[in-house]
């Protein structure tokens, strides 16, 4: 049997279903997603007026070939109806295979940023949300957009946003600022935004934010929204999906739509961006392992083939010596980020925020150094499009800054475990009576 790579200490806490579908994951990515890879960005036109109008075919075909497997929507747990029912445990350790290939999330509906969307959707979206965006984005018939960050504006603190929503005369909602990197925004399929935004101004700085669900197709037409343009990362364009530059001039949300307009109630922005970035943060890191897994097994077939003075690098002390420390630190992520979706499952997202912050902080680190010596042992090759290193390389740098940058993610973590420091000074002033406790047995 194939090795799942699935440690001992969680053995028992996965269902004979959810193995079945790890196996059929794993099989799926490895006969059909990684061989498709290539394929996908051939079909992407070079043409600058068709590039962000069409999509590569590849993907449909597969996306059906997907469903027959039973194999759709696997990251939405038991805890939604909507959802196959996987635990977060159990969708880990299929998503640590579909990290291994490009397209693998989108042909399983397990992409971001609409894994994200969906969950919140699911979570505290109306009848109307549910109709016209939740069930459409779960059979994969459209993409969506979360717009959050903003230029200009420290956007990994949520209070910091600045986009304003404001109430005119009418009672209409008029929708002011810029974000950028929205990530799907590009998309010819993209339909609806997801907009976090500041509605109020009151005394309760954790009141002051909304989620605004907008058509993204409608606000387009209206001409008071527009993308700007797509913005590169290290220089890819990542057409058709996009992460894009959008700005609101005076948009405006009729008082009629407002109850189809707001995700939850009105000043309930920072709770729902909260609830969504607890599990996005645990996706991207289980996908980031497959990648750190694929490519070492790119390492390896690598330096099979290629000969140092006479002696293949595959068996040189160096090259084994590297191999053995990484596949250590792939180890120590799995581990950690393993224990956090388990954690999830068995308590909630809140519950498990020390668990998420340590895996979301060490997971790109540790990656990235695997990336950056699979790419030296490729030479120039590693840095070309003619493998997939580079591309890897930059998506899993900007997870360093993507949900949360390390230093937000430390510093909360250190600020937390520091309130334990009390009790520590104390046990160690209470040391010296118990050695004189001890002492007199």
């Amino acid at each position: 049997m194939t090795d799942l790579d699935i440690p001992a200490v969680f053995l028992d806490k996965i269902s004979p279903r959810g193995l079945e579908a790890i196996r059929k994951t794993y099989d799926f990515v490895h006969n059909y997603c990684i061989p498709a890879d290539a394929l996908y960005f051939d079909q992407i036109s070079q043409d600058p007026e068709q590039r962000w109008k069409t999509t590569p075919e590849v993907t449909e075909k597969l996306k059906q070939k997907a469903k027959q497997l039973g194999l759709w929507n696997m990251f939405l747990s038991k805890h939604y109806t909507d959802g196959p029912g996987y635990t977060n445990l159990e969708y880990g350790l299929m998503a640590q295979f579909l990290g291994r290939s490009f397209v693998a999330p989108e042909a399983t509906n397990t992409g971001a940023p609409d894994t994200g969307n969906m969950e919140i959707l699911a979570k505290f979206g109306s009848a109307y949300h549910r109709e016209q965006y939740l069930l459409p984005l779960l059979r994969g018939e459209i993409r969506s957009a979360f717009l959050m960050t903003e230029k200009g504006t420290s956007s990994s603190n949520a209070l910091n946003i600045s986009c304003s929503a404001q109430k005119n005369s009418h009672g209409n909602y008029v929708l002011n600022g810029v974000k950028w990197f929205a990530s799907g925004a590009g998309d010819p399929r993209c339909r609806v935004w997801l907009v976090m935004c500041k509605t109020e101004s009151s005394d309760n700085i954790y009141r002051n934010h909304s989620v605004l669900v907008l058509d993204a197709k409608k606000a387009l037409a209206s001409g008071k929204a527009k993308l700007i343009r797509p913005l590169s990362v290290f220089g890819y364009d990542d057409a058709p999906h996009g992460h894009c530059e959008v700005e609101f001039n005076d948009f405006e949300v009729p008082a009629e739509d407002m109850d189809n307009s707001i995700l939850g109630k009105v000043g309930m922005g920072f709770e729902i961006i909260q609830s969504r970035l607890g599990p996005g943060r645990i996706h991207h890191c289980m996908r980031l392992i497959g990648a750190g897994e694929y490519a070492l097994m790119r390492a390896v077939s690598r330096a099979a083939g290629r000969d140092i003075f006479g002696k293949p690098m595959v068996k040189r002390e160096s090259f084994l010596n590297a191999y053995g420390e990484h596949k250590l630190s792939l180890q120590k992520c799995r581990l950690l980020v393993l224990n956090a979706a388990h954690q999830i499952d068995i308590s909630n997202a809140k519950t498990a925020k020390r668990d998420i912050a340590m895996a979301k902080i060490e997971t790109p680190r540790a990656v990235l150094k695997i990336l950056d010596w699979c790419i030296q042992v490729y030479g120039a090759e590693g840095v070309s499009q003619d493998t997939e290193l580079a591309k890897m390389y930059a998506h899993a740098r900007t997870l360093r800054i993507a949900d949360g940058p390390d230093e937000a993610h430390l510093g909360q973590l250190a600020r937390d475990e520091s309130k334990k420091f009390a009790e520590v000074v104390k046990y160690f002033e209470g040391h010296k009576a118990r050695q004189d406790q001890v002492s007199k047995l």
